[in-house]
């Protein structure tokens, strides 16, 4: 009985560490930027007012789905996408350390059309 729950435990400990481990891989079209969480659906995005898409998705550390109202308030460093028009933020990624460590990433839609994006590496590179 206690080696089951012992099992049970350490499966579910090594696959929440091996979850978490995992190499999210960022769209080309996503921007880096600092968010603050107001309420559903509006943020501040760079200092400025902005709003998130009807169907927008925020994805955690651990690349989970959260919804916005559970992050009122919050300051984060993000990565984040437009929808198709432009105007509105589509989806977000709340970065762990080592993934707001890879640098340079675009701020603007302007540096993303004049740097080169490397797939395989998943990142930046200024001309």
């Amino acid at each position: 009985m206690y080696r089951c729950a012992l099992v049970t435990v350490l499966t579910a400990m090594l696959t929440a560490s091996a979850a978490a481990q995992v190499q999210r891989n960022f769209p080309q079209n996503a921007l880096r930027g600092a968010i603050v969480v107001g309420d559903f659906p509006q943020i501040s995005l760079n200092g400025r007012e902005a709003m998130l898409a009807p169907g927008s998705r925020i994805r955690n550390q651990d690349n989970l789905i959260v919804m916005a109202a559970s992050l009122t308030g919050a300051r984060l460093l993000v990565n984040y996408t437009f929808d198709i028009a432009g105007g509105l933020v589509r989806d977000v990624w709340i970065l762990r350390p080592e993934e707001a460590a890879v640098w340079p990433w675009p701020r603007t839609i302007e540096e993303s059309q004049t740097w080169t994006f490397d797939q395989t590496a998943n990142a930046w590179v200024k001309p």
